[in-house]
């Protein structure tokens, strides 16, 4: 639960933190500009407030690793919500309208997750998650999505260490695979979900692993 906090409240922070020409600058969600993921940030937002009013007294029916849609295949942008997505943010279009709305749905998402009983269950997408596991899946999120927001500004604030350790964590038990100890977790999280290539260096030290990454979870 309070790593959902500090990795939620470490993105928003980002956000906060972005000049208005950033907004323009590509993300790391291919097809999508920084102001593409920001507003899928709100979506998400929205999310966890309508999962979080809706308990279910169903027994769990997957947990934070069982939760995710696992393919070989990228995304390729022509999903209609993908595609709604970009016609919203262009729809904002002052930045500062963007970030406030964020700020303002974030905010009543942070609380409302920290109110939450970890025991309770919940329901989204026809599932049933106990309050942490749904949680859990979000500091997933998060993380890739902060890696996504920063991929072209490297003077950014990086996402907390412990998130990437345990969004690590929990792809190496999606892929039923460890990366090898010489991966950074940032390093890991990227090649593992096709954020960018291996280098050399890291192929040879995936070894037969290369197969098995990248992994797209939906």
């Amino acid at each position: 639960m309070d790593l959902f906090s500090r990795s939620w409240t470490a993105l928003r922070a980002a956000v906060a933190d972005l000049a208005d020409e950033d907004f323009a600058r590509p993300s790391g969600c291919a097809g999508w500009l920084v102001r593409d993921l920001v507003c899928h940030l709100v979506i998400d937002a929205q999310d966890v407030l309508i999962t979080l009013a809706t308990p279910s007294d169903r027994e769990p029916t997957r947990d934070a690793v069982t939760y995710w849609e696992v393919t070989a295949t990228p995304p390729t942008g022509d999903d209609p919500l993908d595609a709604l997505t970009v016609r919203l943010a262009a729809a904002y279009e002052e930045p500062h309208l963007l970030t406030f709305h964020l700020d303002d749905v974030g905010s009543a998402a942070g609380r409302a997750a920290r109110l939450a009983d970890p025991a309770g269950r919940v329901g989204t997408r026809d599932e049933v998650l106990t309050v942490a596991d749904y949680l859990s899946v979000y500091v997933l999120e998060w993380t890739l999505h902060h890696l996504d927001l920063i991929a072209h500004l490297p003077d950014a604030e990086q996402p907390p260490a412990e998130g990437l350790t345990r969004s690590r964590e929990l792809l190496e038990r999606i892929a039923e695979s460890a990366f090898p100890a010489s991966f950074t977790d940032r390093d890991a999280l990227l090649v593992g979900t096709g954020r960018r290539a291996p280098t050399e260096a890291e192929r040879a030290e995936l070894g037969d692993l290369a197969a098995k990454f990248p992994i797209h979870l939906g």
